[in-house]
């Protein structure tokens, strides 16, 4: 990249699908060597770069400090770092940092169901009227997840109950006075 070329934003999940949707069409132009000579150089690249990402991790976790830190949370590189299952945390933690990163929606986790992948949310009690909209939760931490988490192919949001109804206390009737 030339110094005055700004760096293009990565995305894995958008990546990903134009890879597949290259491989689709290499694969429906009816020239099945060209697609296996496609799909073997996806393969060798990821082997490739997955080997690097492993070295990286290695160096930096024989260096002082903790370097790595920095690194686990950016969303690019720890999409790669799960992409080659690289990536020094479980799910668990992951799926926490990733809804740490969306910390304005306050979601706590309550189950993942790992056959269908779902992670099933609730929203915390908030104050205010509580008229937050849950689907603008479920995207936030769809995209959050996408990066940090993407065994996570689903996600449920539930809304917390209702707390007890506000108390208004007003100054009540004058006392009368009896003579």
């Amino acid at each position: 990249m030339s110094a005055g070329t700004a760096a293009v934003p990565v995305n894995a999940e958008q990546t990903g699908r134009r890879v597949e949707e290259v491989l689709d069409r290499l694969a429906a132009s009816g020239d099945p060597a060209a697609a296996a000579a496609a799909e073997e150089l996806v393969r060798s690249l990821m082997d490739f770069y997955g080997a690097g990402l492993a070295r990286i991790l290695h160096l930096l976790s024989s260096a002082p400090g903790e370097p790595s830190a920095g690194l686990l949370g950016d969303e690019l590189v720890a999409s790669l770092l799960v992409l080659h299952d690289l990536h020094p945390e479980d799910r668990d933690t992951r799926i926490a940092r990733a809804l740490d990163s969306v910390r304005e929606h306050a979601l706590d986790v309550v189950d993942f169901d790992e056959e269908s992948g779902t992670l099933t949310l609730r929203t915390r009690e908030a104050g205010g009227c509580g008229c937050g909209s849950g689907a603008d939760a479920r995207e936030a931490a769809e995209a959050a997840l996408a990066c940090f988490a993407p065994e996570v192919r689903a996600v449920d949001v539930q809304t917390a109950p209702a707390g007890p109804a506000l108390l208004q206390i007003g100054t009540g009737p004058a006392p009368t006075r009896t003579r």
